[in-house]
């Protein structure tokens, strides 16, 4: 109290050596709430926090109390002859508050506004850069799949989105997306009933174009009680079979009139990419109907000599079995499949064929022999040995190939090709595919090539080192046995 009325003793001194005291003064004085805000006796005005009470002294009694009790949230005033700047408001810190999913937001991050002058709150919803350092919208990051020559992209709350370049994730940013950003991002390119499928099934697979430039195979799907997303690229360009440096004997497969090709591998690594290029090729050739059953419908297919009708599962037919049945009343040449997902589809696939189609179809497995054993296993066991019999008559190829990094970044497919032969044929049929491998490699003259081949044929390119070659091989040591002969 003393300190106060001290520093207001200066003050007044002070003043009085400006203005000697009368009453008119005085008066002033006493009447300070009343008085022009340019009058050089009255203090100057108390600086407040916005939305604080007014900054002036009380009057008590016709006099000016100089000591009394500040409000919390005034600060006090500076009692100098400097001029007074106005302070700048310190921005609080937020309590940490629970997502309306129940997913807490990381204590260590304040909800600090990054726009100076902009509440938290309508910084976010304004700015779309304010969290991520890039707008958090479907067409941004659809877009930078494209620039960035991605191959997918993953939206799953807990992390940034996800690119896969070259094989590899690579995450845009470090900021994780929350639940609602997730479910934001699948939502603005779903139609209302993708949106009643995906809440009755909890997984919806679609197809999305992007601007004439792409279109893109979804998987919506939940995950931890939150909506995520996988897209995979599909481009707007069928690329022909020497763009794609796949063997030219993909090129025969075009030309057959009848029977059954599978093309097989892991997910992700070119089957549907090389089943466009050898579909295409037999659209740009030949005047036939080629039918695609497929979910969703990824490449389009631009007119040429064929007519080429797909359908897709949801939307022009609602099961596999119903539309492989109706397939034959269709009056087609060519049958695509997108994937021989049960014993429905395959028994369907091997009667097609029969008749005298000529069937394309793909399988998720890693070689020839394995492929074969799958067909066989889907089947009760007291149909496996027809099923073998059938298998044997009708097929014409097994391809499985995989996307491998090479120098220079990109992926190039290196392939197994096996051709159906006599000997072929007889090992299908007595249950021996075991054996089909060494028949692979002793069959090169006939065009078949083994995965080991395709790999030495990298390295002597210089596209991947020897090391790199052995780690993709089924038989490493065969890598080298053919990199020393020269083959």
């Amino acid at each position: 109290m003393n300190n106060v009325n001290n520093k207001q003793g200066v003050v007044n001194q002070t003043n009085s050596n400006l203005n000697k005291p009368t009453a008119q003064n005085n008066n002033a004085t006493q009447n300070v709430n009343n008085s022009q805000p340019n009058n050089r006796v009255i203090s100057k005005p108390i600086q407040t926090q916005p939305g604080s009470l007014p900054a002036t002294k009380p009057v008590v009694n016709n006099k000016t109390v100089n000591s009394v009790q500040q409000p919390a949230n005034i600060t006090k005033p500076v009692q100098s002859n400097a001029v007074a700047r106005p302070s700048t408001p310190t921005q609080p810190v937020q309590t940490v508050k629970p997502t309306p999913q129940g997913i807490p937001m990381s204590k260590n991050v304040p909800n600090v506004s990054p726009t100076p002058g902009v509440a938290p709150s309508q910084a976010n919803q304004s700015d779309p850069l304010s969290n991520f350092g890039f707008p958090l919208e479907m067409g941004y990051l659809l877009n930078q799949v494209i620039v960035r020559n991605a191959s997918d992209l993953h939206i799953v709350a807990g992390y940034p989105p996800l690119l896969r370049i070259d094989g590899n994730l690579v995450p845009m940013g470090t900021r994780p997306m929350s639940p609602d950003d997730a479910r934001k991002l699948v939502y603005s390119i779903l139609t209302d009933s993708k949106k009643d499928i995906l809440e009755v099934n909890k997984e919806v697979d679609f197809a999305y174009s992007f601007e004439r430039r792409g279109r893109f195979r979804v998987n919506a799907y939940y995950m931890k009680g939150t909506i995520s997303a996988a897209l995979r690229l599909i481009p707007s360009r069928i690329k022909t079979i020497r763009e794609l440096y796949l063997p030219n004997i993909y090129h025969s497969f075009a030309d057959y009139e009848q029977g059954f090709v599978l093309v097989t591998g892991p997910t992700g690594h070119g089957k549907s990419t090389t089943l466009a290029a050898i579909i295409n090729e037999i659209n740009v050739k030949y005047p036939k109907h080629i039918l695609t059953i497929e979910d969703p419908i990824e490449y389009l297919f631009p007119p040429a000599k064929s007519l080429v009708t797909q359908r897709e599962m949801e939307e022009d037919t609602n099961s596999w079995k119903i539309a492989l049945r109706s397939a034959l009343r269709e009056d087609p040449d060519v049958v695509l499949i997108g994937e021989m997902r049960d014993y429905e589809t395959i028994e369907s696939a091997i009667t097609i064929a029969e008749t005298g189609h000529l069937v394309f179809a793909t399988l998720h497995t890693n070689n020839a022999a394995q492929t074969i054993d799958r067909i066989i296993a889907v089947f009760p066991a007291e149909q496996q040995n027809k099923i073998r019999a059938q298998l044997a008559d009708v097929l014409r190829a097994v391809v499985s190939q995989r996307l491998i990094p090479v120098k220079g970044g990109g992926r190039r497919a290196v392939a197994e090709v096996m051709l159906i032969n006599s000997a072929v044929r007889s090992l299908i049929r007595e249950g021996k595919s075991f054996q089909l491998d060494n028949v692979i490699r002793t069959s090169s003259e006939e065009g078949m090539i083994s995965m080991e081949r395709s790999l030495v044929n990298l390295v002597r390119q210089g596209l991947i080192t020897m090391e790199e070659a052995k780690r993709y091989a089924l038989y490493p040591k065969e890598v080298e046995r053919l990199f020393n002969v020269g083959l």
